[in-house]
């Protein structure tokens, strides 16, 4: 699991850092960064998902991958030649204990191919280890690392990630098995972590589509949701889950579901109610099937990595927040999942857990600046107090989260000045 993420000169952060916990929720007003941040997890899975650099901030064709969001120059803060993103680890795939590992890229212009970029630099340290460095040479990466006691370099191509790159050389190169028992498990689960990866824009007209049989995946934007939930409602406990909830977070009295097939083999999507009537998909409201949708990504079989969503509250009642809260709290708790999301709701603050509201953090930008700052809201003078007496909902409705950052950060330099 991700446990930070460090952005130096991303876009419009200058040097900031993300806490990351099993619930993470952002704050901000608009046009704040907050999707910034978003755009940053988007590019460390695209080198999970081993993709070029053209690739990853350009688009890929015929895929699912969209560029990254505005001009491609735009990608490193205004004035400065790179960028660069450090995550900090937690790997635990099939391991008898955690190990910590620090993972650093550093991206800039190749000056020989105008309007492309390349890798400056790169890094991945596991506890006290370092398993390797690259450095650009102008045109190749330059990698030295764990697997040879006399530090030979290996030349790797500078528009790509190095795990992926060291893996194919180590299974086509002749080296010992025991420097590839050590480190391919190694590189292999910071690419786990980083392709595990969910980045949800849900849509309602998507989900009220028929879905074919074996598509037990939920869609980026919520297609497949009719096979996905009758995926979960073959196992009966966890029908009885998703029961329980829909009927806890809807006005509706759902009893269970319905998955009729269409002369096509399509299957849709029927919510059946105790007083024997049955409501599609296509008449079900917004904010039904985006609970479903969630549900679906909570208890779908096996689920883990990292979820991204944007205005987690978009469509759901202020007064059936806070159950979507707990029913979140609760899966991040339990399961080997991340979940992440921005929010401008009131309500749903008001009724987080103290475990959240630790991973909680307020995105502003500084007036008269184009840069924004990451603070978490735990750490501004008096929140905790503030949260038991006002409430956060409140706090963040009358804007004290940035007034009291933006105060912080003045007095902050004002102490610098007078040194």
């Amino acid at each position: 699991m991700i446990t930070s993420i460090r952005l130096v000169n991303f876009k419009n952060f200058a040097d900031e850092t993300l806490r990351i916990g099993p619930f993470t929720v952002i704050v901000g007003a608009n046009a704040s960064g907050k999707s910034n941040i978003r755009d940053a997890f988007r590019f460390l899975h695209g080198i999970g998902r081993n993709y070029t650099l053209a690739e990853i901030i350009g688009g890929k064709s015929r895929s699912d991958w969209e560029p990254i969001r505005g001009a491609a120059n735009e990608i490193i803060r205004f004035g400065q030649e790179m960028f660069s993103i450090e995550v900090e680890m937690k790997l635990d795939y099939e391991r008898e204990r955690s190990e910590k590992a620090h993972y650093m890229i550093e991206i800039g212009p190749d000056e020989r191919k105008p309007g492309e970029f390349q890798i400056k630099k790169e890094k991945l340290k596991i506890e006290s280890e370092t398993i390797y460095i690259a450095q650009s040479d102008g045109e190749k990466l330059r990698v030295h690392g764990a697997w040879d006691k006399e530090q030979k370099e290996i030349l790797l191509e500078s528009n790509r990630a190095v795990p992926m790159q060291l893996i194919d050389h180590f299974q086509v190169e002749a080296v010992s098995q025991k420097v590839f028992r050590k480190l391919i498990p190694k590189m292999a689960d910071i690419y786990f972590i980083l392709s595990d990866m969910r980045f949800l824009e849900l849509s309602p007209d998507r989900m009220r589509e028929a879905s074919f049989p074996g598509a037990n995946v939920l869609g980026d934007f919520g297609e497949n949701l009719p096979t996905v939930l009758e995926e979960i409602c073959i196992d009966p406990e966890r029908q009885e889950i998703l029961t329980s909830w829909v009927h806890e977070l809807t006005p509706m009295d759902v009893q269970g579901f319905d998955f009729p097939r269409d002369p096509s083999g399509r299957i849709h999507l029927r919510l059946c109610e105790a007083n024997g009537r049955q409501v599609s998909a296509y008449s079900a409201s917004d904010g039904t099937l985006r609970f479903l949708a969630m549900l679906a990504v909570l208890l779908g079989r096996n689920p883990r990595g990292l979820y991204f969503f944007e205005e987690i509250d978009t469509g759901i009642h202020p007064a059936r927040q806070w159950l979507l809260l707990e029913l979140i709290e609760k899966q991040a708790a339990k399961e080997d999942i991340q979940i992440i999301t921005t929010t401008h709701a009131p309500d749903l603050l008001t009724f987080v857990n103290d475990s959240t509201f630790e991973n909680m953090s307020v995105v502003c930008r500084l007036e008269d600046s184009h840069d924004a700052i990451i603070r978490r809201v735990a750490e501004l003078p008096n929140a905790r107090e503030l949260r038991k007496s006002q409430g956060l909902g409140r706090l963040l409705t009358e804007g004290w989260m940035e007034t009291a950052l933006a105060f912080t950060e003045d007095y902050d330099e004002a102490e610098g000045d007078g040194e």
